[in-house]
């Protein structure tokens, strides 16, 4: 079973940046749950799915009109 792409590129960056910021911020105040969030933001931007999107039957990626 092959997981749907359902997340943008607009979406993709900025989750991205999000990442970013949460690991940092987890990195400079030892919190472990703020680098597991970032950890998990990461992965939906670099995969691309986010499972949060599939039973809410949220889809931000650009289609092409036939």
């Amino acid at each position: 079973m092959t997981l749907p792409k359902n997340v943008g590129t607009m979406d993709r960056n900025i989750r991205l940046a999000v990442a970013g910021v949460l690991i940092l911020a987890g990195l400079m105040t030892s919190s472990v749950i703020l680098d597991i969030l970032g950890l998990i933001v990461l992965a939906t931007g670099a995969f691309g799915t986010c499972l949060a999107y599939i039973p809410l039957k949220i889809d931000t990626t650009e289609k092409k009109e036939d």
